[in-house]
């Protein structure tokens, strides 16, 4: 089997992950009408009751989303709302796509917020609210807290990116600068009864960390958004506006975020309906399919990008070894997400970054192959969902008279893999489950 062979599969497999997760059919799995009966999840509405139908959301997989709605829901809807990235649209009929920016939020996104909540200030326990969330929504669904400018939010949100927090930190301090995350947009719908169908981007799935839980209770308070600004060292570097709201919540003189036994969430019911386990458990099914002995290695994977990478590496050589655990051809599978710390002024995203460091530690492994890319087909700031590399990649840059080395450390995983014609460009999926690393290695 050559390296060729092993390039093509391991795209294969990539895309078997992705249909799993199709967004358009997770929700015809959990959403159906008979009549005037509704059913999503194991719950039925009586349609006959519910005097307004209003669809709302925030996401890279909402466009999807949005259509299988209508397809089931036709005209029972009343109104529509929902906030996609840019390009991220597809053609509707009664829901509005409202485009915006992704990861950083702009005026785009935060005039879309509002009038997802003047739609939702008079509602009454009569109305029903459909909300279809999915990866991004943190950024796309912003309305800043009062005092706070989406200027302020902006700064706030590229310093977390660029300092290498988590999602989950980033998204506790964004549930904290907001007026609609951490169960705050069920807040404002209440008495209403909301319904969220969530594809999960958020490592094992957390329902209160997934689009930073607007319709979810939030466990997190402003003592834990102060300890990260203190862990990162930002106090002093973050807007004053920001910085005083949260140590004005810190101190107690501003109302907490929804908690669990909060009444306003008493009508809520949130069900994920995609996530990174279901797109590995169909990555690997045709990874057997194509003769490949086939382990998932993890759902979890996060941390810095480089080590990460090197782990995976590390696990390829010994079963490449002499004890050779598991027999070739093989394919080791695992998602999650991992985070890039920029020190460079290159371009990339941590897919990218991911192989490039593989790449460099694999150099010269005969049929061995690297894959790393975005479900949502966009890794960083760049067009490409990922790369692909081989035990030769690194061989080829250096004929080039490119150092791997050196465009690592400038974080320019992008123009190494875009001069060597090893970019993984999917165009936007519209789904978000994180990312998907495949190692494969034959004889």
């Amino acid at each position: 089997m050559n390296v060729q062979i092993l390039r093509r599969d391991a795209y294969d497999i990539f895309c078997a992950g992705l249909k799993a997760v199709d967004p358009a059919e997770a929700v015809r799995r959990f959403v159906s009408l008979d009549k005037s009966t509704l059913r999503i999840g194991q719950t039925h509405y009586d349609l006959q009751s519910i005097e307004r139908l209003y669809v709302i959301g925030a996401g890279k997989a909402a466009a999807s989303m949005a259509k299988a709605v209508e397809a089931i829901l036709a005209d029972h809807i009343t109104e529509g709302i929902l906030i996609v990235k840019y390009g991220h649209v597809l053609e509707t009929q009664k829901i509005v796509l409202h485009e915006a920016g992704h990861p950083v939020p702009d005026d785009a996104g935060l005039s879309g917020t509002r009038r997802i909540l003047r739609m939702l200030e008079p509602l009454t326990q009569k109305d029903l609210v459909l909300c279809l969330l999915s990866g991004g929504g943190s950024a796309l669904l912003t309305a800043p807290a009062d005092g706070i400018t989406l200027a302020d939010k902006q700064q706030v949100t590229r310093q977390l990116l660029q300092c290498g927090a988590t999602i989950g930190q980033i998204n506790a301090i964004r549930k904290h600068l907001s007026a609609v995350k951490g169960g705050q947009l069920a807040r404002i719908a209440y008495p209403a009864q909301v319904i969220s169908l969530v594809v999960s981007d958020v490592i094992g799935d957390p329902l209160d960390v997934i689009a930073s839980g607007p319709t979810v209770a939030d466990e997190s308070t402003f003592d834990d958004c102060m300890a990260v600004l203190k862990e990162y060292k930002l106090t002093e570097t973050i807007p004053p506006a920001a910085m005083n709201r949260i140590c004005q919540g810190a101190k107690g003189l501003l109302a907490e975020t929804p908690k669990p036994d909060d009444p306003v969430l008493s009508g809520t019911q949130n069900l994920i309906i995609a996530s990174n386990s279901l797109a590995l458990e169909a990555s690997a099914q045709k990874a057997k399919e194509l003769g490949y002995n086939t382990r998932i290695l993890s759902t979890t994977v996060d941390g810095p990008t480089r080590l990460a990478a090197l782990a995976h590496t590390a696990l390829l050589k010994k079963k490449l070894g002499s004890e050779k655990p598991v027999s070739i051809p093989t394919c080791i599978l695992s998602g999650g997400e991992t985070t890039v710390i920029v020190r460079g002024n290159g371009l990339g995203g941590r897919n990218q970054e991911f192989v490039l460091a593989a790449a460099i530690d694999i150099e010269g492994m005969d049929n061995t192959v690297i894959f790393s890319a975005g479900t949502d087909g966009t890794d960083g700031p760049t067009d490409a969902a990922g790369a692909v590399a081989d035990g030769q990649t690194t061989t080829r840059a250096r004929a080039k008279q490119m150092n791997p080395n050196a465009y690592l450390e400038n974080n320019d995983s992008y123009h190494f893999f875009e001069s060597l014609g090893d970019l993984i460009k999917t165009g936007p999926t519209h789904t978000n489950v994180m990312d998907l690393h495949l190692l494969l290695a034959a004889d």
